[in-house]
C-alpha cells in the first residue's frame, strides 16, 4: 500500500485549511463557486442556478465498486453523492439527484462523520460526486474530519464545469481530480447542458487541475494516489467532440493524461426529445472515438 499522505494534512498542520473554509464561505456571499457566477448570497438563503443554499444536500453515500479500477480498487471508493448540480444535461443518468432536492441538508459536522464512516468501512478514498457548488461545506467538513483522524485521499469527481476561484481554494486539498470533458463545441454545450461557455471553462479548469496534481500516479497495488483522470463520454453523432478534446489534452495538458473514454451513453432523462441524442452510440462510433484518442497521442486509456 502507498505510504503517501493525503494532500490536505499539510494544510491542516500549517493552519491554512481553516482559512480556506473562511474564504469559501465568504465567496458564497456573492457566489462565484462555479463559472455561472450567479453572485447571489447563498448564506442569506438566496439560490442561484444550482438551487443550493449554504448547506450541502447529501443524496446518498457508501462504498462504490463501479468506478475506474484505480479508484474503486477492491474495497470500494467512498462515494458521497451531492444533490443538485450547476449543469442542466438533458441526458443526465442521475437526474433524480442532480435536478432535485434529493436527500437531507447536512451540517459540516454530519458530513465529517460520513467521511469518517467511509474510512472505517475500509474504502480506499473519499469520492466527492458533483461537488462544484458545495466546496465550502466540503472544506468545513474535511477540516473537522481530518482533525478527527481522516487519512484517505480525496477524489474530486466533477462534471467539469468548475471555476478557477473554487479550484484555487482546493489547491493542496484535492489528491485526485476526476473531471468530465463533455463537449468541445459551445453551441452543443448550450443546447444539451445549458452552458455555452462549458468548453472554455472546462479546459481552463482541467489546466488548473493538472497544474495542481499532475499526471495520474498509482501505487504498487494499482490504486490512484494523486493526479488527473479525465472522463469523456462518447455521445451519438460525434456530439462530444472527441477528436478536439483528445488533441487538447495531448497538446496542452500532457500526452500521459489518463483518460476514460466511456461507451455507456443512454438517452436518459430528457434526451428522447432531442433527435441527435435519442439513441445509444454504435460500436463504430465508439471505435472511432478510441482511434481519435490514440491518434491524438493519448495512450493511457483507463477503465
Amino acid at each position: 500500500m502507498s505510504s503517501r499522505k493525503p494532500a490536505y494534512l499539510a494544510l491542516l498542520a500549517s493552519g491554512e485549511l481553516p482559512n480556506r473554509v473562511e474564504k469559501a464561505y465568504a465567496m458564497m456571499e456573492s457566489c462565484t463557486l462555479c463559472p455561472r457566477a450567479c453572485k447571489v448570497n447563498r448564506r442569506a438563503g438566496k439560490r442561484g442556478v444550482c438551487l443550493t443554499g449554504e448547506r450541502a444536500r447529501v443524496a446518498s453515500w457508501g462504498a462504490h465498486h463501479g468506478e475506474e479500477r484505480a479508484i474503486s480498487g477492491w474495497r470500494g471508493s467512498g462515494t458521497v453523492f451531492f444533490a443538485r448540480c450547476n449543469l442542466r444535461c438533458v441526458f443526465c443518468q442521475n437526474s433524480e439527484i442532480s435536478q432535485a432536492d434529493c436527500g437531507p441538508e447536512v451540517e459540516p459536522e454530519e458530513l465529517a462523520q460520513v467521511f469518517l464512516r467511509l474510512q472505517a468501512e475500509g474504502c480506499h478514498n473519499i469520492n466527492l460526486v458533483s461537488p462544484s457548488h458545495v466546496v465550502a461545506p466540503i472544506l468545513a467538513a474535511l477540516t473537522l474530519a481530518a482533525q478527527a483522524g481522516l487519512r484517505l485521499p480525496l477524489v474530486y469527481n466533477t462534471g467539469g464545469y468548475d471555476s478557477l476561484d473554487a479550484l484555487a481554494l482546493l489547491d493542496g486539498v484535492i489528491d485526485i481530480y476526476m473531471p468530465d470533458m463533455k463537449y468541445a463545441d459551445p453551441k452543443t454545450a448550450h443546447l444539451y447542458s445549458g452552458a455555452k461557455d462549458y468548453p472554455r471553462a472546462n479546459r481552463a479548469a482541467v489546466r488548473e487541475m493538472h497544474r495542481q496534481v499532475g499526471d495520474l500516479v498509482v501505487d504498487e497495488d494499482g490504486l490512484a494516489v494523486r493526479g488527473l483522470l479525465v472522463r469523456h463520454l462518447v455521445l451519438p453523432n460525434r456530439l462530444a467532440g472527441t477528436k478536439e478534446t483528445a488533441r487538447f489534452l495531448a497538446a496542452e495538458i500532457s500526452p500521459h493524461t489518463a483518460v476514460n473514454v466511456m461507451d455507456q451513453y443512454h438517452p436518459w432523462f430528457k434526451a428522447g426529445a432531442f433527435p441527435l441524442l435519442n439513441r445509444r452510440i454504435t460500436p463504430e462510433e465508439y471505435a472511432q472515438a478510441l482511434e481519435q484518442t490514440k491518434a491524438a497521442g493519448l495512450a493511457r486509456l483507463v477503465h
